[in-house]
């Protein structure tokens, strides 16, 4: 009988240890992903896995778990031997995020038109003025925080956590866009916009709430996006004969 409540205890203990474990985890990832998020790490920062360890105290297994969990993400890249780093979007990325933002907050307009409460919106309208507060006094990170999760608190307001899910991924995916590409105030949204697709649920228009969600997005987008241009073969023989042309004409 001893031997057993042995075991018993015994499996308590580890079981307890684990769950230590996990919700250290939990802390580290959550305070990485802050930093991510909120831009306080810049895209391109080098995350060595030995000075993370030792700022948390935990070992380098515990931190290689957490950068694997950043990088399912697509917030942190790891490559071999150069290790890991705050992820730092491309064009392609960067535009493929947007267009995925328009499909999600475009498609799920009319649920959150259909079940919005005057009390969801008046948290919403809480948002906005926080984060109109924010970029009167010129803190960039706090507007586009604020910002996104605007979007992310409408969004949920479908009551579809699956939607919700994904829609934070790629907010969260957006703040680095606006981070590696954004000019000081970028990819934050103009005063009273969040304000005019408010007005829009409360009067019940789903049509003009999608409407204004597909241009709102397109134009943060083209606000922090570059446009890549396409550059066409050099004409070899012209563009010697023109330096030609002036070379003859300079002597």
């Amino acid at each position: 009988m001893s031997n057993k409540r042995s075991a018993i205890n015994l499996g308590s203990r580890r079981d307890e240890a684990g769950m230590a474990a996990n919700g250290r985890d939990e802390a580290i990832y959550r305070n990485l992903y802050a930093a991510i998020v909120e831009n306080y790490l810049a895209p391109g920062t080098k995350l060595p896995e030995d000075t993370l360890a030792e700022t948390f105290g935990v070992s380098r297994t515990s931190i290689r778990k957490v950068l694997q969990r950043l990088a399912y993400q697509r917030l942190v890249d790891i490559r071999l031997n150069r290790g890991a780093s705050v992820a730092q979007p491309t064009v392609k990325e960067a535009q493929d995020v947007f267009a995925a933002r328009r499909i999600v907050e475009c498609g799920v307009m009319p649920q959150v038109v259909a079940r919005a409460t005057p009390a969801q919106l008046d948290a919403l309208r809480d948002i906005v003025k926080r984060e109109h507060d924010a970029a009167d006094r010129g803190d960039r990170r706090e507007s586009i925080y604020l910002s996104g999760e605007f979007h992310v608190q409408l969004a949920r307001l479908a009551d579809n956590e699956s939607i919700g899910e994904f829609l934070a991924g790629l907010v969260s995916r957006s703040s680095l866009v606006i981070a590696t590409y954004g000019a000081p105030m970028a990819g934050s949204c103009p005063h009273s916009e969040h304000d005019d697709v408010l007005s829009l649920i409360a009067a019940g228009d789903a049509e003009g709430a999608q409407a204004w969600m597909d241009r709102h997005l397109r134009d943060v987008e083209r606000s922090v996006v570059p446009v890549e241009e396409e550059v066409g073969e050099a004409d070899l023989r012209k563009i010697l004969d023109a330096v030609a042309t002036r070379h003859r004409r300079e002597r």
